[in-house]
């Protein structure tokens, strides 16, 4: 095997493919990525059992073949090349050697063979989103993922057609739920409920960074596979079944606050300053158009500020997680954000006056 790349060809695509592996492995194949050239072409996979990730970049084939090398090893020294740097990868006698100007390195292979086969389970299920849809329902949702491993059920976005035939996202870790609804893609009429890995979510993500176009989804119960540009990512499924989440969405909430969500995510970093770091609880005073934050520890230091708001209920007071209201704030879209409360026990929901497709639920906090 031989071929000629550019540098930011091969570097590009593999910084894609590299991140899925493991930096520490028990299976030394699995530290590897899959290199393959062919027609003009190298295709790259890696994986970690759960998860894989090919794309491909054009380059120079002398000789046709395929070979595995360390994924992070490749990378690390693409990235270290200077910017328009030819690079010669060949491989003879178990080794890659790498060449780029003056720089020469020598990598081990492993037998292509005893990379793990790719699944390739039937996907009943396939349909378009653009990348803008997804890039919205992951930012709207993955801030509430649990990372609680008992819960595992909780550790992924819980995609799913609701009964109102919307395509819906949710994620919650017991404290904080994150909800947004968007119109049913084509073709998603009969989509399976899945949980999408923490892992994945993010992976897809940085994918997605900056790529404007429509992503092809297919799903199975056990599997979903993305697909766009020169990019295929496969993941499985969490295997259980997500709580019913519409029973903790209160309904009844009745006292309305309304604030600039810039003013209010910088007080509430100030104010949480000097709050104990276990709990950052912050404490919420509302009286008529007034909301005082205020916040104590247990060196008797405290906080107090003090801002304008739509309010008109009666006086109250409520606690929170000042990094819980600070994730919140920070996916609202307007300039305003509104609460509505319903006494200091139970869970208050949060969201962009006015918005109907994106909700938050928070549980308060003893303060």
């Amino acid at each position: 095997m031989k071929l000629i790349i550019d540098r930011m060809s091969l570097l590009r695509p593999l910084g894609h493919v590299q991140s899925v592996v493991e930096r520490r492995n028990t299976i030394p194949i699995l530290a590897n990525v899959v290199l393959e050239a062919r027609n003009g072409t190298l295709a790259m996979t890696a994986t970690d059992m759960d998860m894989d990730i090919a794309t491909e970049a054009g380059c120079s084939v002398v000789t046709d073949g395929t070979t595995t090398v360390s994924a992070h090893m490749l990378y690390d020294i693409a990235r270290k090349l200077p910017d328009g740097a030819e690079v010669e990868l060949s491989v003879a006698d178990g080794h890659a050697t790498i060449s780029a100007g003056r720089s020469n390195f020598r990598l081990p292979t492993l037998p292509v063979e005893d990379f793990p086969a790719i699944s390739a389970t039937e996907m009943p299920v396939s349909f378009t989103v653009t990348a803008a849809d997804i890039r919205d329902l992951i930012d709207a949702t993955r801030f509430a993922i649990s990372s609680e491993e008992t819960r595992y059920y909780l550790n992924g976005i819980y995609l799913h057609k609701t009964e109102m035939g919307d395509f819906c996202a949710v994620a919650t870790d017991g404290h904080r739920l994150a909800m947004t609804r968007q119109t049913l893609p084509s073709g998603a009429g009969s989509m399976p409920s899945i949980i999408l890995p923490r892992k994945a979510v993010t992976e897809l993500r940085k994918l997605l960074d900056g790529f404007e176009g429509d992503v092809a989804i297919s799903l199975s119960d056990t599997r979903a596979e993305f697909g766009f540009d020169t990019i295929r990512l496969k993941s499985k499924l969490i295997d259980g079944t997500f709580p019913d989440y519409t029973r903790v969405i209160p309904q009844g909430n009745d006292r309305i606050m309304q604030v600039d969500v810039a003013a209010f995510s910088a007080a509430v970093d100030r104010v949480s300053t000097i709050s104990s770091e276990k709990s950052r609880s912050v404490k919420l005073k509302l009286q008529a158009g007034v909301l005082n934050l205020s916040a104590s520890s247990t060196d008797a230091s405290s906080a107090v500020e003090e801002l304008e708001v739509s309010y008109d209920g009666p006086e109250m007071e409520i606690g929170f997680n000042a990094r819980y209201l600070m994730d919140i704030a920070g996916q609202v879209l307007s300039d305003e954000i509104e609460f509505a409360l319903a006494d200091q026990g139970s869970p208050s929901l949060v969201r962009s006056p006015g918005d109907e497709a994106t909700l938050f639920v928070l549980m308060p906090m003893r303060v």
